[in-house]
């Protein structure tokens, strides 16, 4: 029986990653969460993908998680929803959410775990695990805290109820709001620009923003020194810069 897939392309340094089960829009079953963290890896280890973009076939993102990979998880061992979350958070590159029609719960917390959140109109949100009894995992609450805020996020787990596009803007849960049939162009402009940037750049400010301390500056502040001197020579003779620094 298929259980849903996890898919990828590459293409001019950007990553698709496509969540795939349609007969479901797309819930997320065990095959599917246990996919991520692996494909991610390799993603890191390819010096050729800078950016990676997440979305779902056809006209979902993803619909939640099967109800059949919630049930026989043993008390205190990471489910594979968990596993796969904490690997999209830990990924050095920018992530990028590409959301279209449903996103809710499972959905939701791949959504959350990237670093942009790009609707389309039409699109409808939910976290809905008060209606089936879920605990939502304490490092998933605090990253939806992080963007949406306190009152929002009880709102949002508390009734599990669903919200439009525009409330989602409203609140913080995405970033941009495009009008419908325009996702596409719009990905791709901003996966352009983020391909042209400063990988040290990105690479420093993910881990910045996850544990910024003054040592982490520091690290990055000292790998950066050949890549500040390409981008203010850049500037100064008016051309773009070609930044020297990749990932190890």
């Amino acid at each position: 029986m298929a259980t849903g897939q996890v898919g990828c392309t590459i293409d001019g340094g950007v990553a698709t990653v496509v969540l795939d089960n349609p007969a479901k829009r797309n819930a997320m079953t065990t095959d599917m969460w246990n996919a991520i963290p692996p494909l991610l890896a390799s993603l890191t280890a390819d010096p050729d993908v800078r950016v990676v973009v997440v979305t779902g076939a056809g006209d979902a993102f993803s619909a939640g998680a099967d109800i059949s990979a919630l049930t026989g998880l043993e008390p205190g061992v990471p489910s594979p929803a968990a596993l796969a979350e904490d690997a999209l958070v830990a990924f050095p590159k920018p992530i990028v959410a590409a959301i279209r029609g449903w996103c809710v719960g499972g959905g939701c917390q791949v959504s959350v775990a990237g670093d942009f959140r790009i609707a389309e109109e039409g699109a409808r949100f939910g976290i809905t695990p008060a209606k089936i009894g879920v605990v939502y995992p304490a490092a998933t609450t605090a990253r939806l805290v992080d963007l949406v805020g306190p009152a929002a996020a009880k709102f949002l787990l508390f009734t599990g109820d669903f919200i439009d596009a525009e409330r989602a803007l409203r609140i913080g849960l995405i970033d941009e709001l495009v009008p419908a049939g325009a996702l596409d162009a719009r990905i791709a402009e901003l996966t352009t620009t983020l391909v042209s940037r400063s990988q040290l750049t990105q690479h420093a400010a993910k881990d910045l923003v996850r544990a910024a301390t003054i040592e982490r500056q520091t690290y990055w502040e000292e790998a950066g020194r050949a890549e500040l001197a390409e981008g203010v020579a850049a500037f100064v003779e008016r051309r773009e810069p070609t930044f020297p620094w990749r990932p190890a």
